[in-house]
């Protein structure tokens, strides 16, 4: 499974760098009435949407005219690296789905779908570990992603 998810994320990554999925593309024709697809197009569970999101958020600039509130407390409370693990960038995605959903006034209707982006956000970095690495990596995003789907 997690080869396939390598995989996956691999052909995503370079059909990103050749311009195939253009949803990350600056936005200079694009009319504001597509933020709510923009916005969705970033917060959904694959990894080419994150990587999307990603490429926009290094490129923040491209995407003003939308608004998007880009701010973040990475994993809040929470270590932003637990035991070494890089859940900063997944923690920042997560705040980004939760900030521009609630400022639209939709939030209830896509938090669980933000969750699991988190959740699969996370697995996608403990696919960097394996053994006992792995396992406490894969049971640090399982605490990591009930705490935000109770407490979130």
């Amino acid at each position: 499974m997690r080869t396939r998810q390598r995989i996956a994320t691999l052909f995503t990554a370079l059909a990103l760098s050749l311009g195939v999925i253009s949803v990350s593309a600056a936005p200079a024709t694009a009319a504001l009435a597509d933020k709510p697809q923009v916005l969705s197009s970033w917060t959904q569970t694959s990894a080419s949407s994150y990587n999307a999101w990603l490429s926009a958020r290094n490129n923040q600039g491209a995407w003003a005219s939308y608004g998007f509130d880009w701010s973040t407390d990475l994993c809040s409370s929470s270590p932003d690296n637990p035991f070494g693990f890089p859940f900063s960038l997944s923690c920042a995605r997560h705040d980004f789905g939760y900030r521009n959903y609630k400022a639209a006034g939709t939030f209830d209707a896509n938090k669980a779908r933000l969750d699991n982006a988190f959740y699969q956000d996370l697995l996608r970095v403990c696919d960097n570990y394996s053994g006992a690495q792995g396992t406490a990596c894969d049971s640090t995003a399982w605490t990591y992603y009930q705490a935000v789907r109770l407490l979130g």
